[in-house]
């Protein structure tokens, strides 16, 4: 690890000036930062701790919704009343998302700008636009199992970590966000940028910008799952997810909402399937015409070729599973 400086920071604004130095970089719960620090992937010169500024609080909002600090940890998110009760998909899929350790140190912040585990990204002897912009996509050609099917480009086909920020797509979330121009919020779905030729590019974060919330509109009716398919049931990250919301009235969907996960370089929301499933019986014939139209751009590199029938059959499972729940409701 390079040598570096570190401060606290002791309010938002005071940290976001902090963070305007050359090689000044946030740190909170420091999971993911840290491992590539390591790496030598990251090479901050200096860190600005924010994971002690008042933003763990989680708020009720007039309109019925919530707003949950950035500095909140994963797991008091996932264990809170107006979560589970209100916004179960986001607290199943924090809870899929890591181990109870690393749960109660990731911040909500953190875990939305977490860095991608595409292998060869964090191997610095292959070849990585992500890491070294204009040095190729090791991935294109070499072992490919877990990356992107869709919104993927030629620049890099890594995919998106959080399972958390999967179902705050499903749920519409807004992320509040702070720099020296002053506050802005942004949809979560304009949030995170597809690859292109600028892969490195992630999120539309400005230089010194930082996330001090997210805002969780009022809660959509129907029912709610968040459905995760990985190697393994303990700690792994998903091959492929879906954060589905399905309304439905006589057993005809009303509303629905679909976002997969593990697919792309972003959570992927796919209004075609939801323009399928609305105002359709909640039938598996549906489910399966929702799932083709959800994957008919999706493009498999050779050892991800699996995924695209997996996604399918993954959203197929999480739809017949909602529309079980919302019969049994009635």
């Amino acid at each position: 690890m390079r040598p570096f400086t570190y401060e606290r920071a002791t309010d938002p604004r005071a940290a976001v000036a902090a963070v305007s130095r050359t090689g000044a970089k946030f740190i909170s719960g420091g999971t993911n930062l840290l491992d590539l620090m390591k790496l030598d992937i990251e090479q901050p010169s200096h860190l600005v701790d924010i994971s002690r500024l008042p933003l763990k609080n989680i708020e009720e909002l007039p309109e019925g919704g919530i707003r949950i600090g950035a500095q909140a940890a994963n797991s008091d998110v996932a264990a809170d009343r107006r979560v589970r009760t209100r916004y179960p998909v986001l607290s199943e899929a924090l809870v899929a998302g890591a181990s109870g350790q690393l749960r109660n140190m990731a911040s909500i912040g953190g875990n939305l700008l977490q860095r991608t585990r595409c292998p060869y990204f964090y191997d610095t002897a292959a070849a990585c636009n992500k890491r070294v912009p204009g040095s190729g996509c090791a991935a294109l050609d070499g072992f490919n199992r877990v990356h992107a099917i869709l919104g993927a480009s030629d620049a890099c086909i890594a995919v998106h970590p959080s399972d958390m920020a999967v179902a705050m797509t499903a749920l519409e979330a807004e992320i509040e966000l702070l720099g020296d121009q002053g506050a802005r919020r942004v949809a979560i779905d304009d949030f995170y940028r597809l690859p292109g030729d600028t892969p490195h590019i992630e999120t539309v974060l400005q230089p010194g910008e930082m996330i001090t919330g997210v805002i969780l509109p009022a809660p959509p009716p129907g029912r709610q799952g968040y459905r995760k398919v990985r190697d393994r049931a303990s700690y792994a990250f998903a091959l492929v997810s879906v954060a589905a919301v399905v309304a439905a009235e006589r057993g005809t969907i009303t509303a629905a909402r679909v976002a997969f996960g593990g697919v792309a370089h972003k959570p992927w929301r796919s209004v075609e399937a939801e323009r399928i499933l609305t105002g359709q019986p909640a039938t598996m014939a549906n489910f399966r015409a929702a799932a083709e139209a959800a994957m008919a751009q999706a493009v498999g590199r050779g050892h991800n070729d699996f995924k695209i029938e997996l996604a399918k059959r993954t959203l197929c499972r999480s739809l017949a599973q909602l529309a079980g729940e919302l019969r049994r409701q009635l």
